[in-house]
């Protein structure tokens, strides 16, 4: 898709807080409504007030609209405003909801659009640039998630990290199973030891010259979840491709961040592994061991994404010397989606003043974060008779909390963590806003912005 300055085939319009109507045909300009007028070469969508979420929303609204159509290119004028909040939301829109995965499909996806024509005398070359860069990797997020179980392996995935790598001008370094039994890295190697598809480590780095500040992100890479010996329902295992999201988020983040050229050390940390069932599958009642030596009781070989991301934990504080901050990235529980809705990520941790700045960012980037309070009282719930720590709670309540509150026993400095729990937006069956059914690349705008931020 490219932008251009000048004048397309179809006018669109957006209509905020139904300020222009069509009756006759139903339209009030509310939010969420859409009028096509083929005839006339026009099309309106109805917002009601103007935020970064809404203004995605409409124009990736657009875009959809006209997927029924054979016009080849559409006019818009972008908001009135110098706001990037604002402007990078608005072209995104056009790339985001030009997507759909059809990989599989014999019947490939329509893109009849190929031209935003932008009604301005101002320059946007620069939003217009950035604005691609992310959306392009919210996109590569989106098909490498959707992508299905038997053909992303922790290998390839590995082998998809090493392509980035070579195209962002990246430091990339994979670690086998051997590498991480040998090392001490049992809880992460229990995981994935009965899969026929072995797991992998793997560690990207983007290294500017002259770097303000070193950022480490932390994914957990379920390639797929059955489960383990405690095995999910049939019905659950159903998009378990999407357990590998938080590690290909991270990925994502990296590329955008490297193709920006933001002055920011990054590292990004993938946890990749399959949990499957077998003869030398680990089992409810083991003991596993994690690289910074704490014993850990298995009740439930289903809490197994906490075990890859504790050791990928330990990697970042054995390897990476001297980070201002550390994030991980995870569709980590049911729990948060049960309490924040399927829309909603949860965000953890000890730094307030730096959460309420990713929760600002999010918003600039039409994401939706809640944060939720640890207490004391919780902790207790994770006592384990036997090991140091159990790796489910002995309560149904507080699940999300609880998996963080495991996690932070793997971080050296708490203060520079923060945990972001994200089972709900990574991967929804239904469309929704400017996202379509399945993967939607959560996350990747907000760290741009708040990386942009520092």
């Amino acid at each position: 898709m490219e932008f251009i300055n000048g004048k397309g085939e179809v006018k669109a319009k957006i209509v905020v807080n139904g300020a222009k109507s069509f009756e006759e045909y139903g339209f009030n300009g509310k939010d969420g409504e859409v009028l096509v007028l083929p005839e006339k070469k026009r099309i309106y969508v109805g917002i009601d007030s103007i935020n970064p979420e809404n203004i995605k929303t409409a124009t990736a609204a657009i875009i959809k609209a006209l997927k029924k159509y054979k016009f080849e290119s559409v006019e818009i004028t972008p908001p009135n405003t110098k706001d990037e909040s604002i402007l990078i939301p608005f072209f995104e829109g056009f790339i985001l909801g030009d997507y759909e995965f059809d990989k599989y499909k014999s019947e490939k996806a329509k893109h009849p659009v190929k031209k935003i024509a932008i009604n301005s005398k101002r320059d946007f070359q620069k939003i217009v640039k950035e604005a691609k860069i992310r959306a392009n990797a919210i996109n590569f997020v989106r098909d490498v998630i959707n992508s299905v179980p038997d053909e992303i392996t922790p290998a390839k995935l590995a082998a998809i990290a090493e392509d980035v790598a070579k195209e962002s001008k990246l430091e990339c370094k994979i670690y086998d199973e051997n590498y991480l039994y040998e090392n001490g890295y049992h809880a992460f190697y229990a995981v994935g030891k009965a899969s026929s598809n072995p797991p992998r480590l793997i560690h990207l780095t983007y290294k500017p010259k002259n770097a303000k500040r070193k950022i480490v992100f932390v994914g957990k890479g379920l390639c797929y979840d059955s489960g383990g010996l405690s095995l999910k329902p049939a019905d659950y295992m159903v998009t378990m491709k999407s357990d590998k999201s938080g590690a290909v988020t991270v990925l994502g983040i990296i590329k955008a961040i490297s193709e920006l050229g933001l002055d920011i050390e990054v590292h990004a940390i993938l946890g990749a592994a399959e949990n499957m069932i077998g003869g030398n599958a680990y089992k409810p009642d083991d003991v596993l061991k994690a690289k910074n030596g704490k014993t850990i009781e298995i009740r439930n070989t289903d809490a197994e994404g906490r075990l890859v991301l504790a050791d990928c934990l330990c990697y970042a504080d054995e390897e990476i010397k001297d980070y201002d901050e550390i994030y991980d990235f995870a569709t980590l529980t049911g729990a948060c989606v049960v309490g924040l809705g399927e829309y909603t990520a949860g965000i953890m941790g000890y730094n307030r003043e730096k959460i309420n700045k990713i929760i600002e960012n999010a918003e600039k980037a039409g994401e939706n974060i809640a944060y939720l309070p640890f207490n004391k009282h919780l902790k207790k719930l994770l006592k384990s008779n036997i090991a140091d720590i159990c790796n489910i709670a002995s309560s149904r309540y507080g699940g999300a909390l609880t998996a963080g509150l495991f996690l932070r026993e793997f971080v050296n400095n708490t203060d520079k963590w923060t945990h972001l729990d994200i089972a709900g937006p990574a991967f929804v069956e239904k469309e929704w806003g400017y996202n379509p059914h399945g993967a939607s690349g959560f996350g990747v705008d907000t760290f741009i912005n708040y990386l942009k931020s520092l």
